[in-house]
């Protein structure tokens, strides 16, 4: 089997204006033009969704949100629906990020949730899993993903998921520095694709994609793309400057 066709993701999380947002990604729309061997996707805030859907109209960049709410609608102050979504240009959602966990008191149940509105209204789920420092000094990194993963996706068939990404962020590497080595890396993404494997089949395992996200950048994400089970980045701080993380949509 052909190996799976990366995907290169950029989390711009609490930065950048709407002319800022836009400004980036037209930018990026020319550098990135031609970078036909991956899949390309940015998540800017909410704010700036609709206008930087505008200037992506034309690229093959794919548009992303940081989030959304379960329910279609309601009285969820702060929140966004999957159809909301959708009308700013949204294809892909990030779900699970460790930052939603650690600041929000987002949970596995919660996340199960907005994976399963997700992928019902036709959304590209990117689900984030990750253990903290200590869990991993702890040796409890295998067991943390584990019920991550089948809690996050508890009621859904291989049909419903047949989009869906998965993005090992080891939570000690989130915009500290620190990456984990390629050795860890492979580790962690085999054992999820075995994982996925024992709940969905070989073949569905096979055909996932499990991205990798923590202090990604130019210098590290050649290697790490060589991994036999890394499919991809997702990218924090790297991604802010376009002509930087075009050096990363351009890995070889």
């Amino acid at each position: 089997m052909a190996k799976r066709r990366p995907l290169i993701a950029g989390n711009w999380k609490m930065f950048k204006s709407c002319q800022d947002a836009v400004d980036t990604a037209r930018l990026l729309a020319g550098l990135a033009s031609g970078a036909d061997h991956t899949d390309i996707m940015i998540a800017p805030s909410f704010t700036s969704l609709f206008p930087v859907s505008q200037v992506l109209k034309s690229s093959a960049i794919a548009l992303g949100a940081q989030n959304l709410h379960w329910e279609k609608e309601g009285a969820f102050t702060g929140e966004i629906s999957a159809d909301m979504l959708h009308s700013c240009g949204c294809s892909h959602v990030i779900i699970g990020h460790s930052e939603r966990r650690q600041f929000f008191g987002e949970c596995d149940e919660t996340v199960n949730k907005r994976i399963a509105c997700a992928v019902s209204n036709h959304l590209v789920p990117v689900f984030c899993i990750g253990e903290t420092e200590i869990e991993r000094e702890q040796d409890k990194t295998m067991n943390i993903l584990d019920k991550q993963v089948k809690d996050g996706l508890k009621g859904l068939g291989s049909d419903e998921l047949k989009a869906l990404v998965l993005a090992y962020e080891p939570v000690w590497a989130i915009g500290t520095g620190k990456t984990a080595t390629p050795d860890q890396v492979q580790d962690v993404h085999l054992f999820l694709r075995s994982l996925i494997g024992d709940v969905y089949g070989i073949e569905f395992a096979k055909s996932i994609r499990i991205i990798y996200g923590g202090s990604v950048k130019p210098a590290n994400i050649s290697e790490l793309m060589m991994l036999e089970d890394v499919d991809g980045a997702l990218v924090g701080g790297a991604s802010l400057d376009a002509e930087t993380f075009n050096k990363i949509i351009r890995f070889k």
